[in-house]
């Protein structure tokens, strides 16, 4: 029933418009664009240069952050409101209730993989025409993105889980998260390196600025955010054609389990009047 409900989704996600698929692409390219104008041209963000790609350009390097942004942002969404959206289905016939919320992230995985894809292609070509041959070494590192995507996908299915059964109690949690989500956009780097953050850390010492007398580690609240650790997790694969370092990967472990085993729980506690309260 898994694998089933899996494919409907997949089907389902461009049924009946002219572009299909290229709808996954077409948004966050021109997500990208709109940052890479705003942030890029316009304030003058500073991109890193790739350690072993070579690449200097913003434009790369934020893609390689909103493309997985987007899939967090959107699986997470999708989870929130797969129960509520197949009431209908719930009330007829019984089967685990999860089913529905991993289905709906298992298929946005299938499109993030083919996101991924593309963006490897872009990577790999902008890097050949900077470093030769050299550039083909994010090839090697394949299997690794692999194992980032499988990461994701568990940490994201923790808060869905935890989401989905909450908005079936307290529907307010959907508009909530709108807001909530705005903010976790910009708190995990997305579209500005950590060097703004540490710039203006620094800028709040040199002006004495204060929490109570003392001073304000913005950096280090900046890291406790378990997304931006996974968009560097992603942006070290595709942007530096490097291996994430081991607090990224320790990091990101840790917080796919925690989240998981809390969703997981939630999910066991209040699944059982789901239907009762749609």
């Amino acid at each position: 029933m898994l694998w089933n409900l899996t494919l409907r989704e997949i089907r389902s996600q461009y049924k009946r418009t002219a572009l299909g698929r290229l709808w996954s692409l077409l948004n966050p390219l021109a997500t990208i664009a709109i940052f890479s104008i705003i942030f890029g041209f316009l304030f003058q963000a500073p991109p890193p240069e790739g350690t072993n790609s070579g690449l200097h350009a913003y434009a790369l390097w934020i893609a390689c952050g909103i493309i997985p942004w987007t899939f967090i942002s959107g699986s997470i969404q999708a989870a929130m409101s797969s129960i509520t959206a197949n009431a209908g289905l719930l009330t007829k016939v019984y089967f685990p209730r999860h089913v529905l919320v991993t289905s709906m992230v298992m298929s946005l995985v299938a499109t993030f993989l083919v996101e991924l894809l593309v963006v490897m292609a872009i990577m790999l070509t902008a890097a050949v025409f900077v470093t030769g041959a050299h550039g083909l070494l994010v090839l090697a590192y394949i299997p690794v993105l692999l194992v980032v995507v499988a990461i994701t996908a568990c940490f994201v299915l923790g808060i869905g889980l935890v989401l989905a059964v909450g908005v079936v109690y307290f529907r307010d949690i959907q508009h909530l998260w709108g807001i909530v989500n705005q903010a976790w956009f910009y708190a995990s780097g997305v579209v500005f390196p950590i060097a703004m953050v540490e710039s203006a850390e620094r800028l709040l010492g040199e002006q004495g600025i204060t929490f109570f007398g003392a001073h304000i580690p913005l950096v280090e609240i900046f890291k406790l955010n378990p997304a931006f650790h996974f968009l560097e997790a992603y942006r070290s694969v595709l942007y530096d054609f490097a291996m994430p370092g081991p607090v990224t990967w320790l990091t990101m472990l840790a917080w796919a389990a925690a989240v998981l085993l809390v969703g997981v729980l939630v999910f066991r506690t209040f699944q059982a009047r789901i239907v009762e309260e749609l």
